[in-house]
C-alpha cells in the first residue's frame, strides 16, 4: 500500500489546528481545532470530511501543546484515520520563522530543531509553540517522517536591496535583523492560482497579493518569485492589522520609554496587542468596522481609512518594483469576504489600470474569481487562500520518492 496522507499541523501560542488530507486525490479527510489550551475551557472541534461533514466537540482543560496533539491523535483514531495508519506518509508543521538557514521544507531532526530554537528570539511568539508541536508528534510518530514548512521560506527570494534595513551592516549581521516575511504559504499558493486563473503558468505573470486576515501581509510577486514583502523581522511591519500598527517611525519607541516612561515589555504589546485597528476604533473585526462606518461611527471610519490608505501605498509602491502588474489578488479573511475594503482599496488607482466591478465585487463565492471589468489592464482577483494545502503538497512532494 503506497502512503499518500499527510497530516498537517499548525501549533500556535494557545491552539492546534490540523488536517488531514489524501495527496492521491487531494480530498480532505478530516480538520480540526484545539483551542484555549492551558484553560479549563479547553475546546475541541473535530470534523469528519470523509463523510460529507459530521462535526462533533468537547470541551473541558487541555493543560498543554502534547495533551493537545494527544487528543487530536484520539480523534483521527476514533474516526479509523488515526495517526498508527499505514497510509500516512508524513506529518506536516507550520513553522513560523526559518531564518535564511530554511529555504525550503526540511525533514526534521535534531539539528534541524536546534536550529529551529536559535530562532526563537526572532519569533518569541510563534516558534515554541511551533517547536511542541514538532516534539510531541515525534514521540508519538517517532518512524514517521516529521517536515517542517516555513512561513519564510518563500520570501528567502527577495534580492539583498529589497531584504535589508539601512542600519549598520556588522549590527545587523550580528543579530540576524533583516526582512524575512511571513505568510509565504499563503503568497505562494496565491500568486500560483492567480496565474492559473489568468490562463499563464507563474513564470508569465507578476502579481501582487494582499494577504488580509487578522495579521496582513502584501507581497510583490515577479514571474513566481518573491522579489519583496511588507512583513519583516517580525510580522509586526507593514499593514495595518487587527491588533498590530504595521509600520510607525522607529523613534515612537524611544517617545514612549523617555516621556511615557512605557517598558519595552510595554510597548511590545502595545504595538503588537492593542495598536492597529482595535487600538484606532476598538474593534479588530472588519465586519463590524463596517457595519459601524454605514452607521456614520467617526472613529470606525478613521480606521478603515487608515487601513486602506495603507494598503493603496503599497499597492503603488508594489506597482513600481514589479514595473509590469498582471493581477492584484485580494486572499484571507478580509480579502475575500470584504468588499468594501477590496472597492476602496483600489478606487482612485484607475491611472494604474486598477478597477473592480461592483456586481461582481459583490458577489460572495469561496472560487477563484475576477472582479474587475472585462478588458481591464491589470486583474483584481480574489482568491481564497488555502495554507494547509500548500503545506500538504509541499511534505507530499518531499516525502513521496
Amino acid at each position: 500500500m503506497t502512503a499518500t496522507r499527510v497530516l498537517v499541523l499548525n501549533s500556535g501560542s494557545s491552539s492546534v489546528k490540523y488536517q488531514l488530507l489524501d495527496m492521491a486525490d487531494g480530498s480532505r479527510l478530516a480538520m480540526g481545532l484545539v483551542e484555549r489550551i492551558g484553560e479549563e475551557t479547553s475546546r475541541i472541534k473535530h470534523t469528519l470530511l470523509a463523510d460529507g461533514g459530521s462535526t462533533r466537540e468537547r470541551t473541558g482543560p487541555v493543560p498543554d501543546h502534547s495533551a493537545a496533539l494527544k487528543a487530536v491523535a484520539a480523534e483521527l483514531d476514533g474516526d479509523g484515520l488515526g495517526l498508527d495508519s499505514p497510509e500516512l506518509a508524513a506529518i506536516g508543521h507550520r513553522v513560523v520563522h526559518g531564518g535564511l538557514t530554511f529555504t525550503a521544507p526540511t525533514v526534521v531532526d535534531d539539528a534541524v530543531l536546534r536550529e529551529i530554537e536559535r530562532l526563537v528570539p526572532v519569533a518569541p511568539l510563534h516558534n515554541p509553540a511551533n517547536i511542541t508541536g514538532i516534539r510531541t508528534a515525534r514521540q508519538l510518530r517517532p518512524d514517521l517522517p516529521q517536515v517542517a514548512v516555513f512561513d519564510t521560506a518563500f520570501h528567502t527570494t527577495m534580492p539583498e536591496y529589497a531584504a535589508r534595513y539601512a542600519i549598520d551592516v556588522e549590527t545587523a549581521d550580528a543579530h540576524r535583523i533583516r526582512r524575512y516575511g511571513f505568510h509565504g504559504t499563503s503568497h505562494a499558493y496565491v500568486s500560483r492560482k492567480t496565474a492559473a486563473l489568468l490562463r499563464r503558468t507563474p513564470d508569465e505573470v507578476n502579481v501582487i497579493v494582499l494577504h488580509l486576515g487578522n495579521g496582513a501581509s502584501a507581497s510583490a510577486v515577479a514571474g513566481g518569485v518573491c522579489v519583496d514583502t511588507s512583513m519583516g523581522l517580525t510580522p509586526l511591519e507593514g499593514l495595518v492589522m487587527g491588533t498590530r500598527s504595521g509600520d510607525i517611525d522607529p523613534a515612537v519607541i524611544f517617545h514612549l520609554s523617555r516621556v511615557a516612561g512605557m517598558s519595552i515589555d510595554g510597548i511590545d504589546a502595545l504595538l503588537n496587542k492593542k495598536s492597529g485597528l482595535v487600538g484606532l476604533c476598538g474593534d479588530n473585526d472588519m465586519r463590524e468596522i463596517v457595519r459601524r462606518t454605514d452607521e456614520g461611527d467617526q472613529r470606525a471610519q478613521l480606521a478603515f481609512d487608515i487601513y486602506v490608505q495603507r494598503l493603496k501605498k503599497y499597492i503603488g509602491a508594489y506597482t513600481a518594483v514589479l514595473g509590469r502588474v498582471d493581477a492584484v489578488t485580494f486572499t484571507a479573511g478580509v480579502g475575500e469576504n470584504s468588499a468594501p475594503v477590496r472597492a476602496a482599496a483600489v478606487a482612485g488607482l484607475e491611472g494604474l489600470g486598477l478597477a473592480v466591478d461592483p456586481g461582481l465585487n459583490a458577489v460572495r463565492s469561496e472560487n477563484p474569481r475576477l472582479i474587475s471589468p472585462e478588458g481591464s489592464r491589470v486583474a483584481v482577483a480574489v482568491i481564497p487562500t488555502d495554507e494547509e494545502r500548500e503545506i500538504a503538497q509541499q511534505v507530499y512532494a518531499l516525502v513521496k520518492d
